[in-house]
């Protein structure tokens, strides 16, 4: 197992590796990330201090044919918050490279069907990167494992994959992995996403899907997940399985992300396509939002498309023809609290 960090520069900010310092990553993302400080000084000797984020919002628009909706500029979007608009303070599109994290089920559940699925169906993802592409190989039985650390050469990922065939436990903490892989992505910067390989039957994680759905509403990683047990699972109505099912698709919806559960492995080459698709299609937009109270709670976001005059945008295809369009982003974002010095 590989414990060694691998900087690098990408997309004008600093990368770690999954094992890099903590104490590093905070003095890395203080000066990285823009903040406007608003501060008050009440009476009694003590002052507290708001910080309001600027808040990015990555968003990937496709046709209902599935057809990915390129060249949209700023004056294409419209975020609300909570229903307010909010004005874009910054936009970028483009083919850049992206951050990835392979997050494997390896366990001997279904005896040890998923962990076989999980391995080969990465190996499809690793024909859709580019030389500036970052991947990193991790896994969970019992508790997260780091396979191998942030690297460029998708060869080390598949000597990590080719390592992981003897299972020793049948035990899924999903839940403590995901999390784990989360914080450890949290000041990675430019485009980043977790590929979740996984049943979504979580069996003993330490936390629950509530400490899950919270560390999300913190996080701006989007998350893809591909289903390993729909094979296993065609009969209708298991619902250990349903449950697993519904819990990938939340962790993809909130984050921007997109869930899929093949039957067949001949769709997985088209799933993994259009995983790295997607990265490599996103728009990257921020703002700085108007609500500046520091409560801590839940901000909504919604993404909408509008033409020159602010009314919808009509999407048009190749023959002239009006189709609909769907946005993939983040749900929302956790609103700072006050700290009192």
């Amino acid at each position: 197992m590989r414990s060694k960090a691998i900087p690098a520069i990408l997309v004008g900010a600093l990368v770690f590796g999954l094992f890099a310092d903590p104490g590093l990553e905070r003095a890395a993302a203080a000066q990285a990330r823009p903040q406007e400080p608003a501060p008050s000084q009440p009476q009694g000797g003590y002052a507290i201090t708001v910080t309001v984020p600027v808040v990015s919002v990555d968003v990937v628009i496709t046709d209902n044919n599935g057809n990915y909706l390129t060249g949209l500029r700023k004056e294409n979007f419209r975020i609300l918050e909570d229903g307010v608009p909010q004005t874009v303070s910054n936009f970028e599109s483009g083919q850049g490279p992206f951050t990835m994290v392979l997050l494997t089920e390896y366990s001997k559940l279904f005896y040890g069907y998923f962990l076989y699925n999980a391995r080969n169906w990465a190996y499809a993802f690793l024909r859709q990167l580019q030389p500036q592409d970052w991947i990193a190989l991790a896994s969970f039985d019992t508790r997260p494992h780091i396979e191998v650390d942030f690297t460029h050469n998708p060869e080390e990922i598949a000597r990590g994959l080719a390592a992981m065939n003897l299972p020793f436990y049948s035990e899924s903490n999903l839940f403590d992995a995901l999390v784990d892989t989360l914080d450890r992505m949290r000041d990675v910067k430019g485009r980043k996403a977790i590929l979740v390989l996984a049943s979504g039957i979580d069996t003993f994680s330490r936390i629950n899907l509530g400490d899950v759905l919270q560390r999300l509403k913190e996080n701006d990683v989007t998350i893809f997940c591909v289903g390993v047990a729909e094979q296993a699972f065609i009969a209708p109505g298991n619902l250990t399985y349903l449950q697993a099912q519904n819990q990938l698709r939340t962790f993809a919806s909130m984050s921007g992300g997109r869930a899929w559960f093949p039957r067949f492995d001949g769709d997985i080459p088209a799933i993994m396509a259009d995983v790295a698709a997607s990265l490599r299609n996103q728009y990257s937009l921020a703002y700085t939002p108007t609500n500046t109270t520091p409560d801590g709670k839940f901000r909504k976001i919604k993404v909408e498309l509008v033409d020159r005059d602010g009314k919808p945008l009509v999407v048009l295809d190749s023959k002239g023809k009006k189709v609909n369009h769907r946005i993939f982003a983040r749900q929302g974002y956790q609103a700072p609290s006050s700290s009192i010095n």
